[in-house]
């Protein structure tokens, strides 16, 4: 379905964006309790509190689609006037990504300080407050798709929306823990390209947000669908 692509590259795109991508070894350091000099040196880092902070944050992500898909579906009975309002809000948010407008309290982050590394299963707590402190930094993109998953007809739907949103954010987060040397020389070299992708994300989610408020977003999926048939057995 092309809402799971777009939210999968959505997860990829926040990643990359410029409040995740350049904290990244910050929090992988954190969660490892080794410094970025230790990490450089043993190049590992265990899969455990990776997979466990990964697990957090989608948790959170994940709950907030669902909250959204049931406030949706409350609101059934006026599907049209939803889907014109989650289309609205969409281009908005797509606006702000590519920089046409600058709504100030979408560039705010909330940050989460402690000096104790988590251990085991604490992790996934610690993942779970860094969701919600970067919720309000990646606001847009992630805003986009919860829109998305609001115009989405039951709970499972929206869940499956955000958990391959998740999985676009948590995938690229444990393969950079797991070969750390790797990421800090990819993510050195890619700070020139941080713009450009976000951009192109924001492109991304502007064609979306026109197609849901044309009511063409269906038939977007049905045409990617005549061209890779194998894509029905996904969602």
């Amino acid at each position: 379905m092309i809402e799971l692509v777009i939210a999968l590259g959505a997860g990829l795109v926040s990643f990359l964006s410029p409040c995740v991508l350049p904290l990244i070894p910050g929090y992988i350091s954190f969660i490892s309790g080794h410094s970025l000099n230790e990490l450089k040196e043993n190049n590992k880092v265990y899969l455990l509190p990776l997979f466990l902070f990964s697990l957090g944050f989608s948790f959170v992500f994940i709950l907030l689609g669902a909250t959204a898909t049931v406030l949706g579906t409350i609101l059934i009975q006026n599907s049209q006037v939803l889907r014109i309002i989650a289309g609205v809000i969409i281009i908005i948010f797509s606006l702000q990504l590519i920089g046409v407008i600058n709504i100030k309290f979408l560039n705010y982050e909330k940050k989460y300080y402690t000096n104790k590394s988590p251990k085991t299963l604490s992790t996934f707590i610690v993942g779970a407050a860094f969701g919600f402190g970067w919720t309000p930094c990646i606001g847009p993109i992630l805003g986009s798709i919860l829109a998305l998953a609001s115009t989405e007809e039951n709970i499972s739907r929206g869940v499956l929306l955000l958990s391959f949103y998740s999985l676009g954010l948590a995938i690229p987060f444990i393969f950079s823990g797991f070969l750390i040397q790797k990421f800090l020389i990819f993510s050195k070299n890619f700070k020139k390209n941080i713009n450009k992708v976000t951009k192109i994300g924001g492109i991304i989610l502007l064609l979306t947000g026109v197609l849901i408020l044309t009511n063409n977003l269906q038939a977007l999926g049905y045409y990617i669908l005549s061209i890779f048939p194998f894509l029905q057995s996904v969602g």
